[in-house]
């Protein structure tokens, strides 16, 4: 997703903002015949304090999470971006704590220093010559903050409407309190007020321009692939196995987003950022594997054993 939104044919024609509720209200859009079957296969409907509860889900993931996870990859470097996202199952963990009331081992807590070990080394404060966008840095934390937030709440509806209902309706209520916020800032007291506040990318923003037959491709890839089709596997992964399990994804993105960027952006890969890498896959470890180890021994000790 960072690389994509890197490319000339994306970064250099679409406005930021707007490839932004595009991408989801599309997506959203695109989920709505696969959450209705879902709805039924299940026989449950949508209550309005659930639809309330979507509203907020979307909320955090799509005018907040996803706002500032595209600001970081405006402002910094993909690669950077995908590693340092990488680190919100840990959040995860701790907001589930907070707010599920689950339980945090030694284990959590020795991921947690990794992974802040790791973004301290991609970052490199102590060097005078780094090249890490600060800003970006801020952003792309907060950003994973806010996600797993929504990750957390989210979890909670799935056990009832299963992850697809989940993703598409957070999606649409998600685009649709963003797209109304970027439709205030076409009129111009708004705009002056964004403005005053630091929030001049909300103004002025298309919501069609730059799609043409050699961006379309793109476009969709983002709006159907990248996020529809991504966010939905994630959901449902959480759903057929557990938060662990689903959290491997995040054991490999620092791998593959860093040669992904290299190839097709050619964004070099540092020495810190080789060691900011291992750090988060140190941590990545710290956090899965004792507690999947845990969890298959706890399901053997509850299994009966065959006579």
């Amino acid at each position: 997703m960072e690389v994509m939104l890197k490319l000339p044919a994306v970064s250099g024609v679409f406005h930021p903002m707007q490839i932004t509720v595009d991408r989801f209200l599309i997506g959203g859009l695109c989920l709505i015949p696969f959450a209705i079957a879902s709805l039924k296969k299940k026989e449950v409907t949508l209550t309005p304090a659930h639809l309330r509860y979507f509203a907020l889900t979307g909320l955090l993931c799509v005018p907040l999470s996803m706002v500032l996870f595209q600001l970081s990859v405006v402002y910094g470097h993909a690669n950077v971006v995908a590693v340092l996202f990488s680190g919100n199952p840990i959040f995860v963990t701790f907001l589930a704590f907070l707010i599920l009331r689950e339980t945090i081992h030694w284990n959590n807590i020795l991921a947690l220093l990794f992974e802040v070990s790791g973004i301290i080394a991609i970052i490199n404060p102590f060097s005078s010559n780094t090249t890490v966008n600060l800003l970006s840095v801020g952003l792309v934390i907060m950003s994973a903050l806010l996600f797993s937030l929504y990750s957390v709440l989210g979890k909670r509806m799935t056990k009832t409407y299963g992850g697809i209902v989940v993703t598409c309706f957070s999606f649409l209520f998600g685009s649709v309190e963003l797209f109304a916020l970027l439709v205030l800032g076409h009129l111009v007291p708004v705009a002056h007020f964004y403005h005053s506040i630091g929030l001049s990318i909300f103004c002025d923003v298309p919501f069609l321009a730059g799609i043409s037959s050699a961006t379309l491709p793109y476009f969709l890839f983002i709006c159907l692939i990248n996020s529809a089709a991504g966010y939905v596997f994630h959901m449902l992964a959480m759903e057929k196995t557990n938060a662990h399990m689903t959290n491997l994804i995040f054991f490999f993105k620092p791998i593959l987003a860093p040669i992904i960027a290299f190839l097709a952006l050619h964004e070099a890969i540092t020495s810190n950022m080789v060691v900011g890498i291992v750090f988060f896959l140190l941590g990545s470890l710290s956090g899965i594997l004792p507690t999947m180890l845990r969890s298959r021994h706890e399901t053997a000790l509850s299994t009966p054993t065959a006579k």
